[in-house]
């Protein structure tokens, strides 16, 4: 894991949530998730957008790049994870790829939500995934 994603992580846990670098606020999940691979558990910061109580979104942007995020792949591999919410704690998932229109609605409030999600789609050539993240049983 990098030292910045890291750096995200404590600075997620030891705030509840808040993330002040990069102006993340509370705009942030934890994602859980193991290696497709390698079974490997890993922690990655990523943008969440929550839609109601059981229901979040995440945006496998990369920042514009070329590739999709391991994490994505990842989630295709094991999509039964765990979150870590600014509210919520720690809940438990099930990830499913939107594709067509509801790909496009999902896709839309993240690029309403920051500048930044509008230059991704800028800078590639790849339609950037869009996973919504629904809470399950325990």
């Amino acid at each position: 894991m990098s030292d910045w994603n890291q750096q995200i992580i404590d600075e997620f846990r030891a705030n509840g949530g808040d993330v002040r670098t990069n102006g993340f606020g509370r705009g942030l999940v934890l994602l859980h998730h193991r290696g497709a691979r390698t079974g490997t558990e890993r922690v990655s910061p990523v943008a969440g957008i929550r839609v109601d109580e059981d229901t979040w979104l995440a945006a496998a942007s990369k920042g514009g790049a070329p590739d999709n995020p391991a994490w994505f792949h990842n989630l295709l591999a094991h999509p039964d994870v765990e979150i870590e919410t600014p509210d919520d704690g720690t809940v438990p998932v099930r990830a499913t790829q939107l594709v067509g229109a509801e790909r496009d609605a999902a896709w839309a409030r993240f690029t309403e939500r920051s500048e930044g999600f509008r230059s991704y789609e800028q800078r590639t050539t790849r339609t950037i995934p869009v996973l919504q993240l629904t809470r399950r049983q325990a």
